[in-house]
């Protein structure tokens, strides 16, 4: 796990080392272990180390193999790269280390871009040919791993964060009308190759980007998975499908150990860490470490769950800490959590996320983490209605949008409103073949848009601010396919996951299973009062705010009076998103 970044000219003049530098720079505290920069003529990289893996300097990166002449940056960890070098070994490659660097490099030389088919884990990486000048990005097939990149003329960038690119300078800093639509409509949801940023793009999951040496780019998707029903699947039953989702996700937490450092868990106290939990008690761990994440009660909006998560802790006797977050701390972590986004992050639980990882990383380096359950198993409201709709776009939109078009266009001045992108991409994912049904399609959105661009940036992010890995088992593309395969009514019975819940209850007590479902609540920024509302009209009333000119003053006004009469479909403040985005701007010097 680690941070990456580079300069490739395609004009035959010298790459600027000095940018990459500062780029490289920036990206510390993803990589505290190590730090090395490399330049040959036209291009020059750099990364930073978090040590996981073959702790030696024998996988010190940037790596470069002159006998195969190849050379690669790579961020993430690869779970299988211990068969992929005995495989390799059999062909004749020779290894001069014992990290999962060396073997997705020798893996390249022999399958090429295809070598991303083998992989199993969570990868952004580049690779580029000494001789021909071609240079290869890559991203996992959920994007657990981030892929930023510049181009302009002759000049192509990249880095794992939006913030590396801007410290290279020379960035177009100008807005991109497409991502704030999506923002602010979509949930804040803002899908490849869009940022915020009409000068920086994001490579898209299960993606590879390939340029050749005079900068002619080409891209294409390597994976997706089948939403639809299967023949040799039609007689298989529920107790059938339970028994394969147990054992696949047996698995997938089982490669998720691989690593040369203790690894621990995020225990919210809901169904999907407490499960994490269960199996690898199950596999026999001891001693194992969690950690859990509370915030003050705001009225009726409990901020905590604690009680959940001590039961897990106590039934499985694993070393459990909490943090307590009170409002006095919160407010003041507030800047540095923005500085840590790669893009506006409106979710309240990114703080939580922020603060649990710098105490997680006084104790471990490694974590595993239960996102994506929810998206993978179907375990949001919004599903089950769908199962009856006559106009499920309209219907999906309704629930999950922040916004529909018309109050886009009370709250964007004209010049930045453009058309409604939000509602014409989810019409365009349900219109896609290789998905049955209504349900079939949300998930299929949910679990490779929304899920990459919310909850799996947001825990890459806070989490690699404090140089702490986080693996996501949920999203092991395995367990991904089987769980797409699987007719929806068996996911989103009984209030969602069901198949997954059944599953759980051959490992955890039914107490976690069959409670209320909750989520990581921070209520302060929810329901914004006092210093909050205080700090929210400072944002917004600086000058950068007002020069800006992105919200229309009487629809600020009108947020600003009554805060809490203004909450999204999705539980969220209106007044904190329009927020937010103010504050990451300012943060980020643009």
């Amino acid at each position: 796990m680690c941070g990456i970044c580079g300069e490739i000219r395609f004009d035959r003049t010298p790459a600027d080392l000095t940018a990459v530098s500062r780029m490289n720079d920036s990206l510390a505290p993803r990589g505290p272990d190590g730090t090395g920069l490399f330049q040959m003529n036209n291009l020059a990289v750099g990364h930073r180390r978090l040590k996981i893996i073959d702790l030696s300097e024998h996988a010190q990166q940037p790596m470069v193999d002159n006998d195969l002449e190849l050379g690669i940056v790579f961020n993430g960890c690869i779970y299988n790269y211990r068969a992929l070098r005995s495989e390799l070994e059999g062909l004749g490659y020779r290894f001069f280390s014992h990290g999962d660097t060396e073997v997705i490099l020798k893996a390249f030389h022999a399958w090429d871009s295809d070598c991303v088919h083998r992989l199993q884990g969570m990868f952004a990486f580049t690779v580029w040919h000494r001789d021909s000048g071609r240079v290869v990005m890559a991203r996992d097939r959920l994007g657990i791993k981030p892929l930023y990149y510049s181009e302009q003329g002759p000049r192509l960038r990249f880095a794992s964060t939006l913030p590396a690119l801007l410290a290279g300078g020379d960035v177009d800093k100008t807005l991109d009308p497409v991502a704030l639509h999506h923002y602010f409509s979509f949930h804040a949801v803002v899908p490849a190759p869009h940022t915020i940023l009409a000068g920086v793009r994001k490579l898209a999951p299960a993606s590879i980007r390939e340029y050749d040496a005079q900068g002619r780019a080409s891209e294409r998707r390597y994976w997706q998975p089948d939403y639809s029903r299967r023949d040799e699947d039609r007689n298989l039953g529920f107790e059938d499908w339970k028994e394969r989702v147990l054992d696949q996700l047996r698995l997938s937490v089982k490669r998720r150990l691989e690593a040369d450092v203790p690894v621990g868990v995020l225990l919210s106290g809901g169904l999907d860490s407490s499960l994490i939990v269960g199996l690898l008690a199950e596999q026999g761990q001891k001693g194992l470490n969690t950690f859990s994440v509370g915030f003050e009660t705001v009225g009726a909006e409990i901020g905590d769950e604690f009680k959940y998560s001590d039961l897990i802790a106590e039934h499985f006797a694993t070393e459990h800490h909490q943090l307590f977050v009170d409002s006095a701390r919160l407010l003041p972590s507030l800047q540095d959590c923005v500085r840590s986004m790669s893009e506006p992050m409106v979710s309240h639980d990114v703080i939580g996320f922020y603060l649990l990882s710098q105490k997680v990383a006084e104790h471990v380096k490694v974590v595993q983490s239960g996102q994506g359950a929810d998206e993978v198993f179907g375990g949001y409201h919004w599903y089950p209605p769908l199962a009856q709709s006559q106009d499920p776009v309209s219907d999906y939109a309704r629930v999950f949008c922040d916004r529909d078009h018309a109050e886009m266009a009370r709250l964007l001045a004209p010049e930045w409103l453009g058309e409604d992108y939000s509602r014409a991409l989810i019409e365009a994912h349900f219109a896609q073949p290789g998905a049955d049904t209504p349900i079939d399609k949300a998930l299929r959105l949910d679990s490779h848009i929304m899920l990459v661009d919310d909850p799996v940036k947001r825990v890459d992010n806070m989490t690699m601010s404090w140089g702490l890995e986080a693996r996501v088992p949920f999203l092991d593309h395995e367990l991904v396919e089987l769980a797409a395969r699987i007719p929806p009514e068996h996911k989103v019975r009984e209030d969602g996951k069901y198949v997954l819940k059944e599953a759980a209850r051959a490992v955890i007590p039914n107490g976690v299973i069959d409670r209320p479902k909750g989520y990581f609540p921070v209520p302060a920024l929810k329901y914004i009062r006092g210093e909050y509302l205080e700090f929210v009209q400072q944002i917004l009333g600086q000058g950068a705010a007002r020069d800006r000119g992105l919200v229309r003053p009487e629809y600020l006004q009108t947020l600003l009076k009554a805060p809490e009469d203004h909450i999204t479909p999705l539980r969220g403040s209106k007044l904190w998103q329009v927020s937010l985005l103010e504050f990451w701007l300012q943060t980020h010097g643009i």
